[in-house]
């Protein structure tokens, strides 16, 4: 890990003496009257070019058991019925201009003790997966089972048919026995989720966030709150039907998230705030009111569970903590952007394909068609699913991104957390003016995760407006003139005066349909590059965020003259290079990009946001 700032450096920790995280610098961001930026992030690719301020990264490790700090029964179980309320202390104006006017409020499990997680968490993270295994076993298993406990049913005669294994209890008087035996195993195994949640505790503190959990292996993560890249709040299905929710808090680095499963899902909503609240910069409110008389675990997990179903019944109220959507998207966009896709495409191969084969001799692979299309219509299910309750607005504390059916999903971006953007447009949305808009940013999963593409959409499909409105709380810092060059000369260009270096026309035969569009430019704020004709697409690198800056040239290229300009950021869906450019142009735009880069760097102060 390479870090170019001290102050800076921190990841979340696991297991080991904690490392006390540095302290970041006290200077208020953004100054008074300027935006809340939102372009960048922090990055975990430490090597580059371009030195910067505050970048650093991080992965989590195991540094051994950790010493000392008893886990204590003081926190004991945090109130889930509701949160006191602060001293009525205001939040700064959100991104865009929106201006937030919601008292601060502490949650109870804030005061940095220890605290235990909601008493239903083992039944949610275990209990349940062991009721399915167990009926997946009985299911295949069941004469191999019948057979070695019950060996009166399988020793028959030859015709005789075994009694029915309840049947057989009944008339032998063996019911009580049954059930006596199942009640044991029942209770050994609530003693041992007992004995697992007891032993996994929380604590938020001033600089950090820590879960300690285990019983025989003890693990202890930690993560630094000025190197937090975002916060998620995630319902599950059955979660949701029981009041519960799981907070996520992204750390700087791979597998560095630290995970909170499962709260009451207004305490997971406060405990969100306090976190964002604290990473910003600014300190939270003492408590207006104590949490009050400590009510017993049976009674806190039967409130909750009451919540949850009244909040199904009468459908769940987020207007205390959604921020109105700056972005709707119509059931009917976003099912026609999914069926004209590029998976449409290969469904479709993928027929004409099977059926040519089956006509010819192999009349078997017809077989095929049904789970093919099983699959396919799998993928389209959770693709829609997934942006259904869509929504996108600024908040005090960033960007909030809100999507899913079944599993809803709230993710809140921190300014200064995104590290590269991309606008794009297949060529079967071009005849309706759809885009999609894409970010590189710090989750905490690997590029191979499936989840990554999810956590990289933020917008997956919306009109030309739609577009302008999502990259203004993105980057809001770019100027006027930088979005009459985002717009009109990189998202709909070219045009007749296009400023962007441009394929010179020796080497057109690199790009002999997107030639025209292929182009860089370098703004105040920000590297453009501009790419494709059958897919359009628009790459926004925040100078900020850059990591570094280079130039690559293969025998064909250095035949033609041209090179290829790369930026590096942090890895994710985002395409950060661009070929068929002008050597010379790319050597004037790589040093030009170097000393911006620095330049920026030294001015960025969204590690700590508030003012």
């Amino acid at each position: 890990m390479s870090d170019t700032d001290d102050r800076n450096r921190g990841e979340a920790v696991e297991t080991g003496a904690g490392v006390t995280p540095p302290r970041s610098s006290d200077a208020p961001w953004p100054p008074a009257g300027a935006p809340v930026d939102t372009a960048g992030a922090l990055s975990g690719d430490g090597d580059g070019l371009v030195p910067r301020a505050g970048v650093a990264s991080g992965e989590g490790r195991d540094l051994g058991p950790v010493a000392g700090a008893p886990v204590g029964d003081g926190g004991g179980l945090a109130p889930g019925a509701g949160e006191p309320s602060g001293d009525g202390d205001v939040d700064a104006p959100g991104a865009g201009g929106r201006a937030g006017a919601r008292a601060v409020v502490r949650s109870p499990y804030s005061d940095g003790e220890w605290h235990r997680l909601h008493p239903l968490t083992p039944l949610l993270r275990g209990g349940l997966s062991l009721l399915v295994i167990v009926g997946l076993i009985v299911a295949n298993l069941r004469e191999r089972l019948l057979e070695l406990f019950f060996p009166v049913f399988t020793d028959l005669p030859p015709g005789a048919v075994p009694p029915d294994p309840v049947d057989f209890l009944l008339a032998n008087n063996l019911i009580l026995i049954a059930a006596g035996a199942a009640l044991v195993v029942l209770l050994v195994l609530l003693g041992l989720f007992r004995l697992s949640w007891r032993f996994h505790t929380l604590r938020i503190g001033d600089d950090d966030v820590e879960v300690r959990s285990g019983v025989l292996f003890r693990t202890h993560r930690r993560a630094p709150l000025d190197r937090v890249q975002g916060v998620n709040l995630t319902r599950p299905m059955v979660a949701r039907l029981l009041g519960l929710a799981k907070l996520e808090v992204v750390g700087a680095g791979l597998d560095a998230n630290v995970k909170l499963e499962y709260l009451s899902g207004k305490d997971a909503e406060a405990i969100r705030g306090d976190i964002l609240r604290l990473a910003s910069g600014r300190r939270l409110a003492e408590a207006g009111a104590g949490p009050g008389a400590k009510r017993s675990l049976v009674t806190a997990a039967a409130d909750t569970v009451a919540d949850g179903l009244q909040g199904i019944v009468d459908g769940e109220d987020f207007s205390d903590t959604e921020p109105e959507s700056i972005v709707r998207i119509p059931v009917g966009r976003l099912v026609a952007s999914r069926v004209l896709s590029g998976s449409t495409l290969v469904l479709i191969a993928f027929v004409i394909g099977i059926a040519v084969a089956a006509s010819v001799s192999t009349l078997w692979l017809l077989f095929t068609v049904v789970p093919m299309f099983l699959a396919f219509g799998a993928y389209y299910v959770r693709s829609i699913a997934r942006g259904l309750r869509y929504s996108i607005a600024p908040t005090p504390d960033g960007v909030r991104v809100t999507f899913g059916l079944f599993t809803t999903v709230s993710e809140v971006i921190p300014p200064g957390r995104v590290h590269a953007i991309e606008v794009r447009q297949p060529l079967m949305w071009r005849p309706f003016g759809w885009w999609a808009v894409t970010v590189n940013r710090l989750s905490g999963r690997s590029s191979t995760d499936s989840g990554a593409d999810q956590v990289a959409a933020v917008l997956p499909i919306g009109t030309r407006a739609d577009v302008e409105r999502v990259l203004r709380i993105l980057a809001p810092g770019l100027s006027s003139e930088e979005w009459t060059l985002v717009f009109r000369d990189g998202i709909l260009g070219p045009v007749d005066d296009d400023p962007y270096v441009t394929t010179p026309r020796r080497a057109r035969w690199l790009r002999p349909l997107s030639w025209r569009r292929n182009g860089v430019l370098l703004t105040a704020d920000a590297l453009l590059l501009r790419r494709g004709w059958v897919w359009r697409s628009l790459t926004v690198l925040p100078l900020a965020r850059l990591q570094s800056i280079g130039v690559r040239q293969g025998p064909l290229t250095r035949a033609a003259r041209t090179a290829t300009l790369t930026g590096h950021v942090i890895t994710g869906t985002v395409q950060t290079h661009l070929g068929a450019i002008d050597r010379d142009d790319a050597l004037r735009v790589f040093e030009a990009t170097a000393r911006a880069g620095v330049a920026a760097a030294a001015g960025d102060r969204t590690h700590r946001w508030a003012g």
